[in-house]
């Protein structure tokens, strides 16, 4: 398992980006839509294998007869960072190694990206979203590779939670940025930017 992105929700996409921009002080690139959960997305590439996406409910899409991902269906309040997502080669058999409730292979698609992404049923993964997002690619050429770099670099991802001590036992992680700490829920990832350290929460 490797780290792959974070997600920032908002209750509009333009607060999500306007959240990452005027706390890291750079701008974000482009996106696209995700049709099967009517959500759309704005990317910013980190270097390292990162980056990171702000991400909102869709307003044109449709309605669902299913849950969205990340939660996003009750998402309410300030933007702010609420789920990262890890990367593996093997969703099958990263699945049969994780707790319950890391969810359910979902084949998606935007543009010429292909790829599984682990969705519980009812789209809320444990702990709140503290537990990460299970994704496999399904091309050579990943986001966290290919999208233009943009001067910031992560170097620390804090996820404070009351299972601190359960989640640092059950995610097979060996990322010295990410650090599960005790705490009231809450997500804080430090970056190194052009204009000096800044923190996105």
């Amino acid at each position: 398992m490797q780290f792959d992105h974070l997600a920032v929700a908002g209750e509009t996409l333009e607060a999500a980006v306007a959240h990452v921009e005027d706390a890291l002080g750079v701008k974000m690139g482009p996106g696209g839509h995700h049709a099967h959960f009517g959500t759309y997305n704005r990317l910013l590439g980190l270097g390292d294998g990162l980056y990171l996406e702000a991400i909102a409910i869709d307003p044109k899409a449709p309605a669902l007869a299913y849950p969205r991902w990340f939660d996003l269906d009750r998402f309410a309040g300030a933007p702010r960072i609420s789920n990262w997502i890890c990367r593996v080669h093997d969703m099958q058999a990263a699945l049969h190694d994780l707790p319950d409730g890391a969810g359910d292979p979902v084949a998606l698609q935007r543009g010429d990206l292909r790829w599984l992404m682990a969705v519980p049923a009812t789209g809320i993964l444990p702990c709140d979203g503290a537990f990460p997002a299970v994704i496999e690619w399904q091309v050579a050429d990943i986001p966290g590779q290919s999208l233009p770099p943009s001067g910031c670099r992560l170097t620390r991802f804090e996820i404070a939670h009351p299972k601190a001590d359960w989640l640092r036992r059950v995610v097979p992680l060996g990322d010295p940025r990410v650090v599960f700490v005790e705490g009231a829920h809450e997500m804080r990832a430090t970056f190194e930017t052009p204009h000096g350290v800044r923190v996105l929460a």
